[in-house]
């Protein structure tokens, strides 16, 4: 369950005014689910026969099979973690220092359905795993990318220099740039970075 959380990318969710990021992963065989306010992450891992447990302890009226609890399950939180949730879905949260619970409401054949995701605090290594590792990987990758456009663009403007050296002249004076100032860039993003973040 968790290597195939791997494969699933983090969701924006809102229940009542706080936001999170959230990504799950359901099976046969259970469920595991992630979720973050960026300053802690907590999980829940449940297997089916937890499933079934549960079930009859929420869904009492219900009779059916942990497989199709898991599937309902899945169904629900499919349309949330796309940002289109179901107006007869409804969600809410309890979160303390040390857990946080994810409540849900719907209906299964006609039924009314419940369910509670009793999250507790992840490991730090699968905060690593599915946080971390990821958002410096992807710093790093940008951080190439960003050489290498800082790169070409002195390049093109090395280009332009030699053909007005040449005598070459722009057609539409719209299109004239300034010169790329690489140092100038960096400066007015880290500001602009922290202005965002402030």
């Amino acid at each position: 369950l968790e290597s195939s959380l791997l494969t699933q990318p983090w969701a924006s969710v809102c229940f009542g005014e706080s936001t999170f990021l959230a990504k799950a992963s359901f099976r046969d065989t259970g469920y595991i689910l992630l979720i973050s306010d960026l300053s802690s992450v907590w999980y829940e891992s449940a297997d089916a026969e937890a499933v079934g447990q549960r079930s009859k302890e929420l869904n009492k009226r219900l009779m059916v099979h942990v497989s199709s609890f898991l599937r309902h399950l899945y169904n629900l939180m499919c349309p949330l973690l796309a940002g289109q949730q179901d107006a007869a879905t409804s969600f809410s949260c309890h979160h303390t220092a040390g857990s946080l619970s994810l409540h849900v409401k719907s209906e299964l054949s006609g039924l009314p359905f419940y369910w509670d995701f009793h999250c507790c605090p992840a490991p730090l290594e699968m905060v690593s795993r599915h946080l971390v590792r990821p958002l410096i990987r992807m710093s790093l990758a940008l951080q190439c990318q960003v050489q290498e456009l800082t790169s070409l663009l002195l390049q093109k403007d090395a280009e332009i220099e030699d053909y007005r050296e040449s005598g070459a002249a722009l057609s539409r004076d719209r299109l004239r740039t300034e010169p790329f100032q690489e140092e100038t860039f960096q400066q007015n993003f880290a500001a602009e970075v922290r202005s965002k973040s402030s």
